[in-house]
């Protein structure tokens, strides 16, 4: 490939879509991804504190190379994070791997590119840390393409010491420095690692070539012509058939030209790239979007922040049409469309009231102002108010919805509280711009514990909420212990009889009555039944014991959790002419309920949630293991869609999955992920249930 200009501080006004490249950095934190990211965007190489993992948020920047305008967007590397990779995903065309030499491909970066692939994307591998290759580079290559297949190098590192000073490119069989500039041709041990790994190369090239002629020419010992291999290496890398793996070195800026070359040369346009489905907001189909600046306005919401001086800012891909600043627009987010089910947080909206603000090209000092953006950019929008993450921007005479993105669902519960009165008074309004920013957390207000409940990834998810709760809307949370919605119910028959005699001077209280307590099946529900003869318990009365019966049964019997699965039966009782009243009876009925539940009577009931894990092969002993420690009921396993991979239902009480999201990562070495639904109510086990009724 030929090698590319030197990026640019400021990138050009793309005049068409052929002048536009998106790519996406992904790779695990630690592995030189935000440093690299850097490199590329400023030309310096010092080392961020973003590659040890602190960075949290999608990193978006526009360079120019030559008459390019290119978008890179850095994606974070911890693995509750996916929503901004996956945001990262949507907004390009092509993604580069970002991997250490000195480690192992991690399990997360081989399921996104098996993802990539699903879906057509081109990839590159950027491999950093050159430093630990030393003489080991065949090897390091041997693992990349282990992890991913069919990756092949495209330059091999030039190390002095445990210095890097270049690149030996193997298909025009020269040494380029760190500027990208040829200074000759590989001498001595070069020579012998370039036959290596030129012929693995050749062939990749020669297998996706449209001359049939070549692989004979190849076989027969002719030296094949580099402007040919290189057209042909041109299409496979841009139809996602030949994937590179370019080495890099962030101190001394080696590899950099060469990532440009492959940016301009191999990575597609917009218009050659895998277009979203686009329905109306009603789910009909409309026509195929192809990247015409001249059709549709079709445009998505990648990202929504809040700043303190702008208001909401929205990063936004434009997929089709023309975006222009003040231009009245519709926005529409209809997620349950594709979850299938109604999302707490995100309910399905439109709106006609929207008027673009400022639009601007991200660049790596302060963004640069547009008054449009053609079809492929990646621009900045301000004003967007009803906008949220993954909503479609179009015009309000032809309203589109782009299929979202698949996100998983957050599984990791945290109970908040506010920390005081004044931050209580905020608490609601930040939440609400929160939900609005981040497609993967959810909140829920249990009815039945009181509590406020943040649903989130993992807990590096969870710091980065409450952070930006605290730095950015100036509201301090606590987090209080999760509770678990229980019952109570009887398991065995009770006759129990409820007195209520009070005289006090005038009218007293006088009630009696005598229940008969059964148990009943799961799921029954609660009775109550009539069984008074002779008018021991007047008529009009019978329905006080019912209200006082259900009432009790509902505030609970023995730890305050209600009482399911019960049949009660009034069979006998006494009245007094003055004294029996209908709040008499209703004390007197739930007197008798309370009086009859023991330790030995009543149990707990903790819920059950019917659980599907799906985990690669290797990790299926470890987390069915796991699940029978969590008291889990293993129903069976069946092939994952993914090849490699095992789908895993069980039944495991809820009490038992609070911290299953963060622990099963742990099981499955990072390969698991898990779905859940509510079954039933379950016995739980009595020491449990005594540690709640202590509690």
């Amino acid at each position: 490939m030929s090698r590319s200009n030197a990026a640019t501080a400021l990138p050009p006004v793309p005049a068409s879509p052929a002048q536009i490249r998106n790519i996406v950095l992904v790779g695990p934190s630690g592995g030189g991804k935000s440093t690299l990211f850097d490199r590329l965007v400023s030309g310096e190489g010092a080392r961020r504190a973003a590659d040890q993992g602190a960075s949290t948020a999608l990193r978006v920047a526009t360079i120019g190379a030559g008459d390019l305008a290119i978008t890179l967007l850095d994606t974070p590397g911890a693995a509750d994070f996916v929503g901004e990779v996956r945001a990262g995903l949507r907004a390009a065309d092509a993604a580069l791997f970002v991997v250490a030499a000195g480690a192992s491909v991690d399990d997360a970066s081989k399921m996104l590119w098996r993802e990539c692939a699903a879906v057509g994307m081109p990839r590159a591998v950027a491999l950093t840390k050159l430093e630990q290759c030393q003489d080991d580079y065949a090897t390091v290559v041997a693992a990349i393409q282990r992890a991913f297949g069919a990756a092949q190098p495209l330059q091999v590192p030039v190390l002095e010491g445990e210095s890097v000073t270049g690149l030996i490119d193997l298909l025009g069989k020269e040494v380029h420095d760190a500027s990208g500039a040829s200074i000759g041709a590989p001498t001595g041990d070069q020579e012998g690692v370039v036959e290596e790994l030129r012929g693995g190369v050749l062939e990749a090239i020669i297998e996706e070539s449209e001359d049939e002629s070549m692989l004979d020419r190849y076989l027969s010992g002719e030296e094949l012509d580099a402007t040919i291999l290189r057209d042909d290496l041109r299409a496979a890398i841009a139809g996602a058939r030949f994937f590179p793996i370019v080495p890099t070195h962030w101190a001394s800026g080696v590899g950099v030209a060469e990532l440009l070359a492959l940016f301009e040369n191999g990575f597609p346009a917009p218009t050659e790239a895998w277009m979203p489905a686009v329905t109306t907001p009603d789910g009909e189909h409309l026509p195929a979007i192809t990247g015409d600046p001249a059709g549709p306005l079709v445009a998505e919401v990648i990202r929504t922040t809040s700043d303190q001086y702008v208001g909401r800012l929205s990063l936004v891909r434009v997929f089709s049409g023309t975006l222009s600043a003040e231009q009245q627009v519709h926005v529409s987010g209809h997620l349950e469309h594709f979850a299938g089910h109604e999302v707490d947080g995100h309910p399905g909206h439109d709106s006609d009231a929207d008027r673009v603000g400022q639009i601007s090209s991200p660049t790596s000092g302060d963004p640069m102002p547009r008054t449009s953006a053609i079809a492929g950019e990646v621009v900045l929008v301000t004003k967007l108010a009803h906008a949220e993450t993954s909503d479609t921007v179009s015009t309000p005479e032809q309203p589109a919805l782009v299929q979202p993105w698949l996100l998983p669902d957050p599984m990791l519960p945290v109970a908040i509280h506010a920390a005081s009165k004044n931050d209580e008074d905020k608490l609601a309004s930040a939440l609400q711009r929160l939900v609005a920013e981040d497609v993967t957390m959810r909140l829920e207000h249990n009815v039945e514990t009181h509590q406020l409940v943040l649903w989130a990834l993992g807990p590096a998810h969870v710091d980065d909420l409450m952070a930006r709760l605290k730095d950015r809307y100036h509201v301090n949370v606590e987090v209080e212990p999760l509770k678990t919605s229980l019952r109570e119910t009887f398991v065995r028959q009770c006759d129990i009889q409820g007195r209520l005699v009070k005289q006090s001077g005038g009218h007293g209280q006088y009630a009696v009555v005598k229940l008969l307590i059964e148990p009943l099946e799961r799921g029954a529900g609660i009775e109550f039944v009539d069984k008074v003869v002779g008018g021991a318990v007047p008529r009009n009365f019978i329905p006080s014991v019912e209200k006082g019966a259900r009432n009790q049964l509902e505030k609970g019997v023995l730890a305050g959790y209600p009482v399911v699965d019960v049949r009660v039966t009034l069979y006998d009782g006494k009245a007094h002419s003055v004294d029996s009243s209908d709040m008499a009876f209703q004390t007197a009925a739930a007197q008798a309920l309370r009086e009859a539940a023991t330790e030995s009577s009543v149990s707990m009931l903790e819920p059950v949630d019917l659980i599907e894990v799906t985990v690669s092969d290797d990790s299926l002993g470890a987390v069915m293991a796991d699940l029978r420690g969590r008291r889990g009921q293993v129903h069976g396993t069946t092939p994952a869609e993914t090849e490699g991979f095992t789908v895993v239902t069980a039944e495991v009480p809820q009490h038992e999955l609070a911290r299953y999201p963060i622990d099963l990562r742990s099981v499955s070495h990072g390969t698991g992920s898990f779905t859940r639904s509510f079954v039933r109510y379950d016995y739980m086990p009595t020491a449990l249930a005594r540690t709640v009724m202590a509690d």
